[in-house]
C-alpha cells in the first residue's frame, strides 16, 4: 500500500479549517449581560457577516404580555434563553424555536418605585438564575423550573419624597402636570455575578421629580428638584453570596466623612466650574449631614477585571438634583468612575467627572475594559461613555484619566448655571448617553457609542416657603421646543479620533452588539433595528418592529446556526412605542412563530 505524503502547509491548512469547522457546529451561548466581565459585548460568532446578512431574516418572534418599556437583555445558556420583563417576570424560553419553557410572575410588594416599570436583564450562576425588581428584592429562581429559591428585600422601599409635587402645584407653568417619577428605592440593572457573589444596584436615590405635561400637542418632560433639606436617598452597591442570598458587603456611594471633597473649580479634563466655594464652605456648617440623603444611584452592571480583583461602576447625580444649596461639596463619590476591591467592596479609586453635579450627567453607560496602546506599551484601560459626550478612557489599576475623546454630541454651555429666563444648555435633560452599553471590537480597538441631542433650558424659579413647605426654589430642565435628534459613533479608542458618526432623527438608546463577521447591531425608536458594517457605518441589513427597538442585542450559535436576538418594546420616557416582543433572527430562517 502507497503511502501518501502531505506537506506541512497542507496538514495546518486542513487542521485550520477542521477546527473551523468545528467551531461553526460548537453550541455557544451569552451568559453575561456584556458577553464577557469586560463588558465589550464583542462576540466571536462570524457566521452572519457583511457578505451573508442580507439573507438574515426572522426566525422567531415571542409576545411577553407585558406592553410597557422593555430594556432586557436576554440571556442564553445550553439553547435556553432567559428574559426580564417590565414589572419582572422572569421567563424562559428554547433558543432556537421561542417557544416558553416557565414563566416566574412577579407580584409587587408595592408600588412605590421611582423609576418607570423596565428590568435590564437577569444573571445566572450554576443551577440559579437572578433578578433584581423595581420593588427592591433580590430574587434567586430555579434554572429548570423558575421556582423561588429564596426572596431577599434589599432594602426598604416605602421612602423618598413623594410629597414634594405639592411644591409645584401653585405654579402656573406646571398647571395640569402629571407626576411620573419621584425620588425612591428601586432596582433594575442587570446583576454581575463572579466567584459566587452576586452585586447589584439600588436605583432612585436623588432622581428628583419627574413631571410631564402637554403643552402645543406634544408632550413635554421637566426634570428637577428642590433647594432645602430633607429629601433624598443615599446610593449603595451590595454583594450577595450566590448560594445563601446572605449580604456579604455594602458600598455606599456618598461616605459618611469627607464627602465634600477637595471644593474642586477645575477640571483636569479642561473646563472651568463655576462655584462659589466660599459660600458652600460656609453652608457646609449647617449642612454637615447632608451625607445621609445624598444621592448616587447605581444604574449600571459592572465590569469586572478577574487578575486585578477589581469591580467598576459607575454612580448617580447627587441629592437634591440639580440644586446645590443644602449640599455643599464636591458630593463624593456621586457622577463617578469607581473602582472597589471585588471581595471587600473597599473603595480602591474614583474619578469623580462632575463634582457637585448640577445638571444631571451621572455615570450612567456601564463600564467597558479593554487594552490600550500608547508609545508602543499596553496599558489595561477602562471607558465610559458620559452624559457630557466625551467618551473617557482610564487607567484601570490607577483611575489616571489617559485620554478624553473627540465628542460625540455637539456641546454648548456646558456647565453653564440655570436662570430665571432659562439658560440653554446641550447635553440637556437626558444627557449625551444615557445607561445604553457600549460595544467594543477588541479586533479593531473601536468603540461604538450611542447619543442624544437634546437642547434644554436650565430654569430656576423662586417659592416661597410655608409650613410643610419649607422649599425656596425650584430648578428643572425642560425642552427647548427645537427638535431632539441622535447619533451613533465609532471611536478609536487610541486615538480617541471619531472613526465614523451617522447622524439619526431621534435619540439614540438601548445599546449595541458587535461581531467578527464585522457587523454592529442597534437600534432605534421608530423601530428600525440596524446591521452596519463595523469599519465604515454603512447600514447593511435593517428590520422594522413596530415597537422601537430600544435595548441591548445578542447572539448565540446553536447547531451551527447563529441567531441574532433583540427586545422590541420602546421607551416611554422618549415617547417610542412600547411593546412586548422578543425578536430573533438567523440567515434563510423560516419564521416559526
Amino acid at each position: 500500500m502507497k503511502t501518501l505524503s502531505y506537506p506541512a502547509p497542507f496538514i495546518f491548512f486542513l487542521l485550520l479549517n477542521l477546527a473551523h469547522a468545528d467551531e461553526m457546529q460548537r453550541d455557544t451561548g451569552w451568559k453575561l449581560y456584556g458577553e464577557n466581565y469586560a463588558n465589550q459585548r464583542f462576540s466571536p460568532l462570524s457566521q452572519i457577516d457583511r457578505q451573508s446578512v442580507s439573507r438574515l431574516t426572522l426566525a422567531w418572534k415571542y409576545q411577553t404580555g407585558k406592553k410597557a418599556t422593555f430594556q432586557t437583555n436576554p440571556l442564553v445558556e445550553n439553547n435556553v434563553m432567559y428574559i426580564t420583563t417590565p414589572f419582572n417576570d422572569v421567563i424562559a424560553l428554547d433558543a432556537a424555536s421561542g417557544q416558553e419553557i416557565w414563566r416566574y410572575q412577579h407580584q409587587l410588594k408595592n408600588r412605590n418605585f421611582c423609576c418607570g416599570p423596565a428590568n435590564r436583564g437577569p444573571a445566572l450562576s450554576g443551577n440559579k438564575i437572578f433578578t433584581v425588581t423595581i420593588d427592591g428584592r433580590l430574587i434567586a429562581l430555579d434554572k429548570l423550573s423558575g421556582a423561588i429559591v429564596w426572596d431577599k428585600a434589599i432594602t426598604e422601599t416605602d421612602q423618598g419624597n413623594a410629597e414634594v409635587i405639592q411644591a409645584v402645584a401653585d405654579i402656573d407653568e406646571f398647571s395640569g402636570a402629571i407626576q411620573t417619577g419621584q425620588t425612591g428605592y428601586s432596582a433594575n440593572l442587570a446583576p454581575q455575578i463572579h466567584d459566587g457573589i452576586i452585586y447589584i444596584g439600588i436605583t432612585g436615590a436623588g432622581y428628583g421629580l419627574h413631571l410631564e405635561q402637554e403643552k402645543a400637542g406634544e408632550q413635554v418632560l421637566s426634570v428637577g428638584s428642590f433647594s432645602g433639606g430633607g429629601h433624598g436617598l443615599r446610593g449603595f452597591l451590595a454583594a450577595y453570596d450566590t448560594e445563601s442570598g446572605e449580604e456579604l458587603w455594602r458600598w455606599y456611594s456618598v461616605p459618611e466623612t469627607g464627602w465634600e471633597g477637595e471644593w474642586t473649580t477645575q477640571l483636569d479634563y479642561g473646563p472651568t466650574l463655576n462655584r462659589n466655594i466660599t459660600e458652600e464652605k460656609e453652608a457646609f456648617k449647617r449642612y454637615a449631614d447632608t451625607w445621609k440623603l445624598g444621592g448616587g444611584s447605581v444604574w449600571t452592571t459592572p465590569a469586572i477585571d478577574p487578575e486585578a480583583g477589581l469591580l467598576y461602576i459607575g454612580t448617580g447625580n447627587p441629592s437634591p438634583q440639580m440644586d446645590g444649596s443644602t449640599r455643599p461639596g464636591d458630593n463624593l463619590y456621586t457622577v463617578s468612575l469607581v473602582a472597589l476591591d471585588s471581595k471587600t467592596g473597599k473603595l480602591r479609586w474614583y474619578y469623580q467627572q462632575v463634582p457637585h453635579d448640577r445638571w444631571g450627567y451621572d455615570v450612567a453607560s456601564p463600564p467597558v475594559l479593554f487594552e490600550y496602546q500608547y508609545n508602543g506599551k499596553t496599558i489595561k484601560a477602562v471607558g465610559q461613555a458620559s452624559k457630557l459626550g466625551w467618551f473617557f478612557i482610564h487607567d484601570r489599576i490607577t483611575g489616571e484619566l489617559i485620554k478624553k475623546s473627540e465628542p460625540f454630541i455637539q456641546q454648548e454651555n456646558l456647565f453653564a448655571l440655570p436662570s430665571e429666563e432659562g439658560t440653554r444648555i446641550v447635553p440637556g435633560t437626558l444627557g449625551a448617553s444615557s445607561w445604553s452599553p457600549v460595544a467594543y471590537n477588541p479586533n479593531t480597538s473601536l468603540a461604538y457609542i450611542m447619543g442624544i441631542y437634546q437642547p434644554s433650558l436650565f430654569i430656576s424659579r423662586k417659592l416661597t416657603p410655608k409650613p410643610g413647605r419649607p422649599w425656596e426654589s425650584y430648578t428643572f430642565f425642560q425642552k427647548t421646543g427645537e427638535p431632539d435628534s441622535g447619533t451613533y459613533t465609532a471611536i478609536d479608542v487610541n486615538t480617541g479620533k471619531i472613526a465614523w458618526q451617522k447622524n439619526i432623527d431621534d435619540p439614540m438608546v438601548g445599546g449595541s452588539m458587535v461581531t467578527a463577521g464585522g457587523l454592529v447591531f442597534t437600534g432605534e425608536g421608530n423601530g428600525n433595528f440596524n446591521a452596519l458594517d463595523a469599519e465604515t457605518g454603512e447600514t447593511l441589513w435593517q428590520y422594522t418592529s413596530r415597537y422601537g427597538v430600544n435595548a441591548p442585542p445578542i447572539t448565540y450559535q446553536i447547531n451551527g446556526k447563529q441567531y441574532i436576538t433583540v427586545a422590541a418594546g420602546g421607551n416611554k420616557l422618549y415617547g417610542y412605542a412600547t411593546g412586548d416582543e422578543i425578536l430573533t433572527f438567523a440567515l434563510d430562517a423560516t419564521p416559526t412563530k
